[in-house]
């Protein structure tokens, strides 16, 4: 819901966005990878599935005032319109956290993946419809 939007958009609507992300590293892992592509489906699995039949809505919509927070799947963008630039940032920034910290990730047979600390993420490209994306970068302001 983009409540800037002056047209339909400004109305509660669904996408199915497509997610690109990526790694560099200025050398390969033991197994001549950046990284092991299953630490980054365990990195961004939850956070990502937290959008799966949410309302996004920015915390500046009148429409806001009127949703029931306690019943409804509601994510506030504090920043602004929940648009899929926003949307790029948010996983650039939630993926490159994740490095920063050097966090682990258990299987549930017992594998545990890691990440190596000078692994990072170049940019995220998040695709709303098949001829439109955004793309979010460490350059990008």
């Amino acid at each position: 819901m983009l409540s800037k939007h002056p047209e339909r958009c400004r109305f509660p609507h669904g996408h199915s966005r497509r997610i690109e992300l990526v790694l560099v590293c200025p050398t390969l892992d033991a197994g001549d990878m950046v990284c092991d592509f299953k630490w980054v489906k365990l990195a961004v699995a939850d956070y990502l599935d937290a959008f799966d039949h949410a309302l996004c809505v920015n915390k500046d919509d009148p429409y806001l005032e009127r949703i029931d927070r306690d019943k409804e799947r509601i994510i506030v963008f504090e920043e602004g319109d929940p648009t899929t630039e926003l949307l790029a940032k948010r996983v650039f920034g939630h993926l490159s956290a994740c490095i920063r910290r050097g966090e682990a990730f258990e299987t549930p047979e017992g594998v545990t993946y890691r990440i190596r600390p000078e692994v990072r993420v170049e940019r995220v490209r998040v695709g709303e419809t098949p001829s439109s994306w955004a793309e979010y970068s460490a350059d990008s302001k």
